[in-house]
């Protein structure tokens, strides 16, 4: 799982390019799209150049250029129309597969220049939901079918944490200007999935608010100390993965009993573990979200 993947089959190419492999194996044997290689039990794999063509075919493809008209293409001339489609149509319609290039290459230059033109059109807010997002649940599905590697997974996240800590540093510039209250963003231990949160951090702080964040794996007893600081908190936190060893509800309970009781203190929690529970009468400081949407409406 650990090593950088350069061979594909062909249900990689499936669930990279959103084309069923029946397809693909019909246009490789009508068209000859790709160039598939062999192992010497003779098992075609693909390799990355073949993928990077498939990216540039389905995006065409599915801006309605037939295959048969695509595969009299010469290759110079695909990669071009590719350029072109996306120039008139917007770099956002292509930013998905060229996110995949950029992780596929391990490329920080590609993976700039798609950030760049796409923030010089949007807002990191706009950015970050329409296209990261999504492109982030995609890459999560890949991993789960051993299509990326950890190591993929980590580069590109690594580079879109940069991408909103940079933002994160231009708002902190600027005292806090809505004191209601003080909201502490944390993760549980051993949660290290912390793009949501962190996003949560960027819009705390655009809304004015003064957001302290303590990142991943925090325990319970050490969120005190901010209270010894700061008073009328709203802690916030992004479950993902954690906790795994003990029940939601549970969980929930030793942070009431531990941060909230005799305070005004509140706590906020979204993220995939919060969704598959019901939180019924646990606490009334207590407020479960279904996506940073909802949680957001909440300001």
């Amino acid at each position: 799982m650990n090593n950088i993947k350069t061979e594909f089959t062909i249900k990689d190419l499936e669930n990279f390019s959103g084309i069923k492999a029946h397809t693909i194996r019909i246009w490789e044997k009508r068209y000859n799209i790709l160039e598939p290689n062999r192992t010497d039990s003779n098992i075609r794999y693909y390799d990355i150049h073949n993928l990077l063509k498939l990216l540039n075919i389905s995006y065409l493809n599915s801006n309605g250029y037939k295959i048969s008209k695509i595969s009299e293409l010469p290759e110079s001339k695909l990669n071009a129309t590719v350029r072109e489609l996306v120039a008139k149509n917007g770099v956002d319609t292509q930013a998905s597969n060229t996110l995949k290039l950029a992780m596929l290459n391990f490329d920080e230059n590609l993976f700039n220049v798609t950030y760049n033109n796409l923030i010089a059109q949007s807002s990191l807010r706009d950015v970050f939901r329409n296209i990261f997002l999504p492109f982030l649940n995609e890459i999560g599905l890949l991993w789960q079918v051993n299509s990326v590697t950890p190591a993929h997974e980590h580069f590109i996240t690594n580079l879109i944490k940069q991408k909103i800590h940079i933002n994160i540093e231009r708002l902190q510039l600027s005292a806090p200007t809505n004191l209601e209250k003080v909201f502490v963003l944390y993760l549980p231990m051993n949660e290290i999935h912390e793009i949501g949160l962190l996003y949560l951090h960027f819009e705390l702080l655009l809304h004015g608010f003064q957001s302290i964040y303590l990142g991943q794996s925090v325990p319970v007893n050490n969120l005190s100390d901010v209270q010894k600081v700061y008073n009328s908190i709203c802690f916030v936190s992004y479950l993902t993965v954690e906790p795994s060893k003990e029940p939601v509800l549970e969980y929930i309970t030793n942070v009431v009993d531990t941060v909230l009781n005799d305070t005004d203190n509140e706590l906020w929690l979204l993220g995939r573990k919060v969704n598959e529970i019901e939180l019924k009468s646990v606490n009334d400081q207590v407020k479960l979200f279904k996506s940073i949407d909802n949680l957001l409406k909440e300001l």
